[in-house]
């Protein structure tokens, strides 16, 4: 007897039914009757777009095998395959392609899957050159466009872009908007909605894998969303697509897009992929947003845009030519130099930093790391940033010079010093994981914390630090007073490198005992103490005033 299906398995198929009567009804009343296919093939090889999909396949390998995503799918290994530093060339490949985790990894192929093929769609398998003839030669072969060139193409940007950005990157984001970039420049609103049709890929794969989501409001720990996003590799890889797509439609006869169009398409994209979040980091987990800096540089962006597409070929000025007569320059190569320059000024910054390695001085921290083939990990607060402080500057009110809190990832020969887990976060988490590793291999450093609350008071606290059976206490935090004054005495929580003890001092004398064990009752400084689940009392005669509590985790 067949069993009724569960919810979830009814929920997906009535998902995946609609997407079937919507391609149905669409296919019934606008009859295409074969044009799909004919448009499709007069530019791609058998009418697939075989660049996107080796493309995605590449990422997709970078992910399962080189960061050991295969058999760690949530877990990947990230450190070591970020762009640290230019004296350090895995991670310069490596970056472009690799991914923090399956959210990061879906996203950036989703946008490839939308935007590869509009890009791939402009350019063509086939030669729209005048004069060009196919299987002439490699160039022009629609098998090596579409199999070799393209590809070869995209793994350039993504080189380009990891290069020259700013900071450790990681991620396939740059490539992604190197393909909006070619696409806006041929097909702007046309792009943009195939931005919107990756928004809701993204939403049906969701609905999907889980069908239904109950939620609650509870505690929560994170950073303003703007602050993950990395803006100016962004911004680079959709100039150097933008770039490309110009290149494109100059040495075509094709008819270009009108500058309302443009002007319409780079805006709305910029906006709905937060290209306006222009942002700094100043250190303790604090950042400063520059919304409407970031809006009108879009704004501006657009308006260059759509000037070197929709301008004319008429020369806009002249320059001495080898001859020594002058030269005509049309107004689109004049647009084309200004956004090269554009990109140049936002790359630029990026090569004496990735020309700098780690700092190699001390980590800050009060003991020795825990040290792993190669890597350096502690805990330390209040410490200067050994990446961002490299290269001191103060402009506009900000600066370089920021310090930062938490647990620290050093590896001096890879370039590489990150705050792996910040202080706030590891407040909120209590404990977590730190992965290392490299091509082929992986390993992970246990971080704890454990504190006490003094009641109307700070917290007390320490961070262990496990790998392969050693246990190592990294950082004590300075005794926390309760407010409350018992009998005249105060009361302390101290964090040792064994545990936690407490403090009873009144005037110039004080007494110190360990912090007793859950419903267990300890004397100190003539006063006791008793644990009622977590929660410490002093106690004199008929007083009873509760002086701590256990902190809690999420």
């Amino acid at each position: 007897m067949l069993g009724v299906p569960n919810s979830a398995t009814l929920f997906r198929l009535a998902v995946l039914l609609s997407l079937l009567v919507a391609a149905v009804v669409v296919v019934v009343l606008d009859r295409p009757r074969g044009r799909w296919g004919a448009r499709l093939r007069s530019r791609f090889l058998l009418g697939v777009p075989w660049g996107t999909l080796v493309t995605v396949g590449v990422v997709l390998a970078v992910y399962l095998f080189v960061q050991d995503g295969w058999n760690h799918w949530y877990s990947p290994v990230t450190i070591p395959f970020r762009a640290w530093s230019y004296f350090y060339p895995l991670g310069m490949l490596t970056a472009a392609f690799a991914h923090f985790g399956p959210g990061h990894l879906v996203g950036n192929l989703v946008g490839t899957v939308v935007l590869a093929p509009i890009a791939e769609y402009a350019w063509g398998h086939f030669p729209r050159e005048r004069g060009a003839q196919t299987f002439t030669s490699p160039l022009t072969d629609p098998y090596v466009r579409a199999f070799v060139a393209f590809p070869a193409a995209v793994v350039a940007v993504g080189l380009f872009t990891a290069a020259f950005a700013l900071g450790p990157v990681i991620g396939f984001s740059g490539a992604v908007f190197a393909f909006a970039g070619v696409a806006l420049v041929r097909y702007p609103l046309t792009t943009v909605v195939a931005v919107t049709a990756a928004n809701a890929a993204r939403t049906i794969y969701g609905a999907l894998r889980t069908p239904t989501v109950s939620a609650s409001a509870g505690p929560s720990y994170s950073s303003p969303w703007w602050a993950d996003i990395a803006i100016q590799g962004h911004a680079i890889g959709l100039l150097a697509g933008v770039l490309l797509g110009v290149w494109i439609v100059r040495h075509r006869a094709e008819d270009r897009p009108t500058a309302a169009r443009v002007v319409a398409g780079v805006v709305l994209f910029g906006v709905a992929q937060s290209l306006w979040a222009v942002y700094w980091y100043r250190g303790g987990e604090t950042y400063v947003l520059y919304r409407a800096a970031g809006l009108a540089l879009v704004v501006l962006l657009a308006t260059l845009v759509a000037g070197t597409v929709a301008a004319s070929s008429r020369p806009l000025v002249a320059t001495p030519g080898r001859s020594g007569r002058l030269r005509a320059v049309p107004r689109w190569q004049v647009g084309a130099t200004v956004l090269l320059l554009c990109t140049a000024a936002i790359a630029g910054p990026a090569i004496p930093i990735n020309l700098m390695t780690a700092e190699s001085g001390d980590l800050g921290g009060q003991n020795d790391p825990i040290t792993v083939r190669g890597y350096e990990v502690t805990y330390a607060e209040n410490v200067p940033n050994g990446m961002v402080s490299v290269i001191e500057v103060d402009a506009f009110g900000e600066t370089t010079r920021v310090n930062t809190s938490g647990v620290i990832v050093r590896n001096r020969g890879r370039g590489i010093w990150m705050t792996a887990v910040s202080k706030g976060r590891l407040d909120f988490t209590g404990t977590t994981r730190v992965r290392i590793g490299g091509v082929g291999w992986r390993d992970s450093i246990q971080v704890t914390r454990t504190g006490w609350n003094a009641i109307g008071g700070p917290t007390a606290y320490r961070v262990r630090l496990s790998h392969d059976g050693r246990n190592l206490t990294a950082y004590t935090s300075p005794p926390a007073r309760a407010d409350p004054v018992v009998a005249g005495r105060n009361v302390s929580i101290e964090a040792t490198p064994t545990g936690f003890s407490l403090n009873v001092s009144m005037g110039n004398r004080s007494a110190r005992a360990p912090m007793p064990k859950v419903n267990e009752t300890a004397s100190v400084g003539g006063l006791e103490f008793t644990n009622v689940e977590g929660r410490v009392y002093a106690i004199s005669g008929a007083t009873r005033v509760r002086v701590a509590r256990r902190e809690t985790y999420e």
